[in-house]
């Protein structure tokens, strides 16, 4: 089974806890035999589902939306993408070079090309720029993918 992976970042500490428990438990009821994330392991759920699928045994790919990518997430989060990125056991490239929102977005579609189910950790409002998790959404819903919402009852971005 493959399983992309979306979401919203810079969300609180709180609703991040609450995130990292239905990652755990949507991990948990897929099993690990043969699970594969996909993702473009950026801060926040696209990491949290890649380290909860590795640290269950399952494997990882990486889609890298553009060759500057890395270097525009938030430097704190660096180690953690080095990280994951060392453990993928396929990356896959846009060749788009510049980091922008449409780089983003075809990032987001080559990887709900690659998968059987999409995670969408997701409030269902509209995205707030081009190649938001809304986008990608709609994307993976026109394509036929399906769509897993994930979001904690009552949380607020």
């Amino acid at each position: 089974m493959r399983v992309g992976i979306t979401g919203h970042r810079g969300l609180s500490k709180n609703v991040e806890q609450q995130v990292r428990a239905m990652l755990d438990e949507a991990v948990r009821a897929y099993g690990t035999d043969d699970l594969t994330a996909v993702s473009c392991i950026a801060d926040g759920p696209d990491s949290w589902f890649a380290e909860t699928v590795l640290q269950r045994g399952g494997q990882l790919e990486v889609v890298i939306p553009a060759s500057e990518y890395r270097e525009n997430l938030p430097k704190w989060h660096h180690p953690v993408y080095d990280e994951l990125y060392a453990h993928a056991a396929d990356v896959h490239e846009t060749g788009m070079v510049e980091s922008t929102s449409e780089a983003h977005q075809a990032g987001s579609e080559a990887m709900v090309g690659l998968v059987d189910e999409l995670i969408a950790v997701w409030d269902g409002e509209p995205a707030r720029a081009f190649g938001g998790t809304a986008d990608v959404v709609g994307y993976a819903r026109r394509t036929g993918v399906p769509v897993r919402v994930l979001w904690p009852e009552g949380a607020s971005r």
